[in-house]
């Protein structure tokens, strides 16, 4: 026993260093810095904070090179990281119709008030190999000033509320505090607060598999992009010794207003009905695919059928967490030896039961040979 302990342990240990050794790749090749990663893969670090549910782009630079490139199990590095911190304290709700705008643009309203702006996406450029950037080609520079807006511009949302077109979402009596999904037990059927917080840290290929779903039928919504908004704001918080709040940082954020099929409201007649995505640094599919999945599960609050996968709370939140999906399917590579050889052992005795001679067969046989 001890020698196989021993054994394993040197190979684990070797193992490390096989893994260091696969994610430095060449010698020859300069070793990418965290600050390369995060300037030069924006996109990558924006999916990591959002699925580590921590807002730091230089931690998820590190992760996102400490695991090589693999996004989950980056996310899952920060994540792990983000549990050792304390919590100091709350800050205050944000404000995103504050924004420093990079990109706001409407597919409901072509003169949407204070215009489209359509910012750096990639929904304008050839799905080409663009070869001049092997080539180390250097982009131009923007223009001092030219990267963002800071004029407030109304939501589209609001504007629909003004007329009674959309469905309000008035704070609750009491103002409660927020599910806390970091804290509390998920329990089903899930409130909103909760539903959003699961979703906001989910996986973004489950949530884009989901929200097309929807789109195919498998939802019954009929969705439009009211408005998708991605830019930079300041953060708040109490502090209470001072009995003011301060500002404790900016960060990047990207948030998409849905709005969809009508729905009875009451004595109010119909109104557009919406879904919410919101999402750390530029994750435009992310926050659309997150706001298809909200309201797909508001079926069954809007008196819909809720018999799709995207209605179903338990399906969706369950198994929209790519860390804890990670692990149960990764821990199949573990030992199960004794699992195994049990339904091996079985296997066998079965298949020797079917071959062997049955009970009617035998009587036969020894009634040929007195014969």
């Amino acid at each position: 026993m001890y020698v196989a302990v021993k054994g394993g342990e040197r190979a684990i240990l070797n193992s490390y260093r096989m893994l260091d050794d696969y994610r430095r790749g060449n010698r020859e090749v300069p070793q990418l810095s965290l600050d390369q990663i995060r300037e030069q893969m924006p996109l990558a670090v924006s999916r990591v904070m959002a699925e580590g549910s921590l807002y730091d782009p230089q931690l998820a630079a590190l992760a996102l090179k400490q695991a090589a490139g693999d996004q989950i199990e980056a996310v899952f590095l920060l994540r792990a990281y983000r549990t050792t911190l304390s919590r100091l304290g709350y800050t205050q709700p944000i404000d995103t119709g504050a924004m420093r705008l990079q990109r706001r643009i409407s597919s409901t309203f072509k003169d949407v008030p204070g215009g489209q702006i359509l910012g750096p996406t990639y929904d304008y450029t050839q799905r080409l190999l663009d070869f001049t950037l092997a080539a180390q080609r250097e982009a131009d520079a923007l223009p001092p000033g030219a990267d963002a807006l800071d004029s407030a511009m109304p939501r589209v949302t609001d504007l629909l509320a003004q007329d009674d077109l959309i469905d309000a979402e008035p704070v609750p009596d009491g103002d409660p505090e927020p599910f806390d999904l970091t804290r509390q037990p998920m329990e089903f059927p899930a409130s909103r607060p909760a539903r959003l917080q699961n979703l906001a840290r989910a996986d973004e290929g489950f949530l884009l598999s989901m929200g097309y779903s929807t789109q195919r039928g498998y939802g019954n919504t009929h969705p439009f992009a009211a408005e998708i908004r991605y830019g930079t704001l300041e953060v708040d918080m109490m502090v209470e010794e001072l009995g003011f709040a301060v500002t404790i940082g900016e960060i990047e954020i990207t948030e998409c207003q849905m709005v969809s099929q009508f729905a009875a409201n009451g004595e109010d007649g119909p109104t557009f009905t919406r879904g919410y995505g919101l999402t750390f640094g530029y994750g435009e599919r992310r926050a659309m695919s997150m706001a298809l999945v909200d309201r797909a599960l508001k079926a069954q609050e809007l008196g819909e059928r809720a018999d799709s996968p995207a209605n179903d709370h338990e399906f969706v939140l369950y198994h929209s967490d790519n860390v804890e999906a990670s692990g149960f399917v990764q821990h199949l590579k573990l030992p199960h030896y004794v699992d195994f050889q049990a339904n091996l052992e079985l296997l066998r005795r079965l298949r020797a039961d079917r071959h062997a001679p049955q009970p009617a067969s035998r009587d036969l046989m020894d009634e040929a040979v007195s014969q």
